[in-house]
């Protein structure tokens, strides 16, 4: 099976309602591979074990796809705790969050309202602020905060980028113009072939490109992968174009290629880990078991030890 088939099929069976009801119920100790904890100070501690490594981190507190603007308001007050014990543990870390968590679906001005509260302390201790990119109904309205944020003095805040998107080379040539700071993914949603490529080796081809007109223009650049080919190849891009070790950083997800990590900080390259934690892990679990197959068998041969 192809890797494009594995994800649509696996994301398929995953979103069918009897299957997430029964992993709830069933899987969560599965999912601690790749889940920080439940609580902040758990996932605090595990920031503070991957800095003792030389791995710098990205806090994201579970949570898509909200009902009503109350629990907006409470991912929020948990983001501003987030942002503040980082400062006060002076931890080498930021933070990630999802504009539908902080009410993206439901009003744009409260949305950013929300989101705005968060970059705004965490400007103030020099905290880096990082919206996630979720499904394509919210790709230009994700980039719409970011730049509307920027204007406002709030330039320590930035997105990602999906190679898998046809209209992502557009966008990055656009925010590099811009200067903002982007992380660059393969893309992990289910999406049909009007918008995204269907092909891994389509996917990967254009994510060389983003990579390439990122480094060219000396644009800070977090490269998320955990694939081989998109690693050595940037490595390659760097050393051959003399681009400093300090221009750009890997990010990798907690649970995944640990020791791979290890080794590129060993290494002297910047390295990021993107560590979870909260109770809403079905989605995001989800899409980590539908990257790649063996993501899967770790989970399997798990559940038979």
């Amino acid at each position: 099976m192809g890797a494009g088939l594995y994800r649509r099929t696996l994301l398929g069976i995953t979103g069918n309602k009897l299957v997430e009801h029964l992993s709830i119920r069933y899987g969560r100790k599965l999912a601690s591979k790749f889940i920080a904890g439940d609580n902040l100070e758990e996932a605090m501690d595990r920031t503070e074990e991957l800095n003792s490594q030389g791995i710098m981190v990205t806090l994201d507190h579970l949570g898509e796809g909200i009902k009503d603007l109350k629990e907006a308001e409470g991912y929020r007050d948990e983001y501003l705790k987030i942002v503040r014990e980082i400062a006060r543990r002076k931890v080498n870390a930021n933070v990630s969050l999802k504009p539908t968590q902080f009410g993206l679906a439901l009003d744009k001005e409260q949305c950013h309202s929300n989101i705005r509260a968060v970059v705004s302390e965490a400007k103030y201790s020099r905290i880096f602020v990082r919206l996630d990119m979720e499904d394509t109904p919210y790709t230009q309205a994700t980039i719409d905060l970011v730049r509307r944020l920027h204007a406002g003095w709030m330039t320590n805040v930035g997105t990602v980028i999906q190679a898998y998107l046809h209209r992502s080379e557009e966008d990055v040539k656009a925010l590099s113009k811009e200067k903002v700071n982007l992380r660059l993914v393969k893309g992990a949603y289910k999406e049909p072939p009007e918008v995204a490529y269907q092909n891994a080796g389509q996917v990967l081809d254009n994510f060389k490109k983003l990579i390439e007109h990122r480094l060219k223009n000396g644009v800070y650049t977090a490269v998320a992968s955990h694939d081989d080919k998109v690693i050595n190849f940037t490595k390659a891009f760097a050393e051959a174009n003399n681009i400093s070790k300090d221009a750009f950083e890997f990010q990798m997800l907690y649970g995944l290629r640990m020791g791979k990590q290890a080794e590129l900080a060993q290494e002297g390259y910047r390295v990021r880990c993107y560590v979870p934690y909260g109770t809403m892990w079905y989605p995001y679990y989800t899409r980590r078991l539908a990257e790649k197959p063996a993501n899967l068998v770790l989970v399997l041969r798990n559940m038979f030890k």
